[in-house]
């Protein structure tokens, strides 16, 4: 959806065609300074130019009613946004996950050892953007140390999303993979409508 500078006219039809009203998009992930990037061809929010591109792919998702969300990344040792908020990516070996996993980090600081020293880095960088844009949305890995609202990515059908949401696992299901290969997935779902596979 990008090049290396930032996100392309083509993801405005892309993120449109998959909005409804009151539906949650998570944006691909995308970088947030020049070290930050660890591979070509994705977005970047650091530069006014980058941020300007973005704007007419959120103002789309607004039109239509739906509420959007700038994942940022920042992938480690692989080297006010316009959004309705943010989600810190912190998996795949990348910054945050290097310093939450014990076979990795090998710090003696308060940084290193127990779980929670590991998660104190996470931490500072949800209070810093906390700080910045207000309150976000929580991690499941740090649930209990950031009250907010938890919603869970990847892998739910709808009957096990509503069973997460009964059972109070989760206050919202993202349903990232199906959404990709059935744009209209709330309406799939209202009319309990067979799925097209999500290997797309």
């Amino acid at each position: 959806m990008a090049t290396s500078l930032r996100p392309q006219p083509h993801a405005f039809l892309y993120y449109a065609q998959r909005t409804t009203k009151g539906g949650l998009l998570i944006s691909e992930a995308t970088g947030v300074s020049d070290t930050a990037q660890g591979y070509p061809d994705t977005p970047r929010i650091w530069t006014k130019e980058q941020v300007e591109a973005w704007k007419p792919i959120a103002d789309a998702v607004h039109a239509k009613g739906g509420i959007f969300i700038c994942q940022l990344w920042n992938v480690g040792r692989v080297s006010n946004y316009g959004f309705d908020g943010v989600e810190i990516h912190g998996a795949h070996g990348y910054l945050l996950d290097q310093f939450m996993t014990d076979n990795v980090n090998d710090r003696i600081d308060i940084y290193g050892g127990t779980l929670e020293n590991r998660c104190h880095f996470t931490l500072e960088v949800v209070e810093a953007i906390c700080n910045e844009i207000g309150q976000l949305i929580s991690l499941l890995p740090i649930r209990k140390a950031f009250n907010g609202t938890f919603i869970v990515v990847g892998g739910y059908v709808r009957e096990d999303g509503n069973k997460a949401i009964a059972d109070n696992y989760a206050d919202l299901i993202a349903y990232g993979r199906w959404f990709l290969a059935n744009p209209d997935l709330p309406k799939r779902f209202d009319l309990n409508s067979p799925l097209k596979s999500q290997q797309v």
